[in-house]
């Protein structure tokens, strides 16, 4: 990677591209530090400190960068644009004129792009107006007047499409997904706060041996997870296909072998997020209600609390029940969303057009079966491996009673991005050197 990058340094085209993006992130970091007008910073930072307990809003404080916690003008950041993404993926699927706008070439592309835009702002709309006006009246807002009110959701709406927009240059003039580039950054800006605080909690202060052993074991646990996290993201299960030879005009063409590259973790980060979202709705929508009562509600709430799952304590055993839903939860989204992501019909039947089949299977349905059958087996693979880096940091602050929100989710994101981008810059080089070459 370090190679990649120096290489990269050296020709001036992708260098100016790696300033681009650079310069647009230091931009991202400076606005997560500027204030809503009107909002008292201290209020919020207090209650948000009150939630703690709860992994409701620490994952998204931490897509956020911290500006959530802190209320800056991007503290929506860009989760109304990867919400409005999910929506249209999934209407593209229920709806027959947007999947036949998404078949239309780059212009439908372009008009499905220029829709998710609409409705990331109509989300950050309406988000803001929910968060301003349920806190407002509970100190968030200094005066709880209608011009504040109004100043602020302008002020947050504003800043999520200003990061939306940053994402679509670094796209254009950067190097990587400009949308992913801006989520990375914001998760990589709490990491170093987060592994300082696991290192004031267990290593500094306490005995050379103990430290030792303390520093070795995070030190461990972060390597071991992200080499699994790598491992996740490259498997890749190669399908062969055989392509049969035809004569077009005097030409003999085909004949080649080509194959189906099929992701052992297909649906990428999607399981966990729908997940957690899922489960942790209700506490989310408690938190904004003031709710604190007794009963079996609150007992509820509990067992969808990441907090208490892996806590074990006498008499509390059951709220673990909500890491077994957990578990269930990202297999089923895991199945769930490569199915509609992922058509084997649809594969088999361009294959035979192009006189393309599996050596062994018969095309249409039997290979259509056939590629159905390898992609459950590998899709529960994936699942299994995705689950296991998703439950680790609930059992590892269960067991140490800490806050870890860097791992799972944040490092598949991490690690998917980053390797997604070398790829990109690799590519870029690539193509480079060919038009060198060329010219020469």
């Amino acid at each position: 990677m370090f190679t990649t990058l120096k290489n990269a340094f050296k020709i001036k085209e992708i260098r100016n591209k790696l300033f681009f993006t650079f310069l647009m992130l230091v931009v991202i970091r400076i606005g997560s530090q500027l204030p809503v007008p009107g909002v008292n910073r201290e209020y919020f930072a207090y209650w948000f400190s009150q939630q703690q307990a709860s992994d409701a809003f620490s994952l998204l404080d931490a897509f956020t960068g911290g500006s959530f916690s802190s209320m800056s003008i991007l503290a929506l950041n860009i989760n109304p644009y990867i919400t409005s993404s999910i929506i249209m993926q999934l209407l593209t699927i229920a709806i027959p004129k947007l999947e036949e706008m998404q078949r239309d070439g780059e212009d439908g592309r372009k008009k499905i792009t220029t829709i998710t835009r609409y409705v990331t702002v109509a989300l950050a709309l309406l988000e803001a107006s929910v968060m301003v006006i349920g806190f407002g009246n509970q100190g968030l807002l200094q005066e709880f007047t209608t011009m504040n009110i109004i100043t602020a959701v302008a002020a947050l709406t504003a800043g999520s499409a200003f990061l939306m927009w940053i994402g679509e240059r670094i796209t254009e003039k950067g190097v990587g997904n400009g949308i992913s580039i801006v989520l990375v950054i914001n998760i990589i800006s709490r990491m170093p706060q987060e592994i300082g605080g696991l290192f004031e909690q267990f290593v500094f202060g306490k005995k050379v041996a103990i430290a030792v052993v303390a520093a070795a074991i995070i030190l461990a646990i972060i390597f071991g997870m992200t080499a699994l996290v790598v491992i996740l993201n490259g498997g890749v299960r190669k399908i062969p296909v055989q392509y049969a030879k035809k004569v077009q005009g005097r030409k003999m063409v085909g004949g080649q072998t080509s194959n189906i590259p099929l992701k052992v973790n297909t649906a990428g980060v999607i399981p966990i997020i729908f997940a957690s979202s899922i489960m942790q709705l209700p506490i989310i929508i408690s938190s904004f209600a003031k709710y604190s009562g007794t009963g079996i509600w609150s007992e509820i709430l509990k067992a969808l609390n990441s907090g208490y799952w892996c806590k074990f304590t006498a008499g509390q055993w059951y709220y673990s029940i909500g890491l077994v839903l957990y578990i269930v939860l990202v297999i089923f989204f895991a199945y769930f969303y490569t199915s509609i992501t992922f058509n084997p019909l649809e594969i088999s039947e361009n294959m035979k057009k192009q006189g393309g089949f599996i050596p062994g299977i018969r095309p249409g349905k039997p290979t259509s079966d056939y590629l159905t059958r390898i992609l459950n087996y590998i899709i529960f693979i994936g699942a299994v491996g995705l689950t296991i880096v998703g439950i680790l940091p609930f059992i590892f602050n269960g067991v140490f009673n800490t806050s870890v929100s860097f791992g799972g989710t944040s490092l598949i994101i991490v690690v998917s991005v980053v390797l997604e981008t070398m790829k990109q810059i690799e590519s870029q080089m690539l193509v480079r050197n060919y038009k060198g070459f060329l010219n020469d």
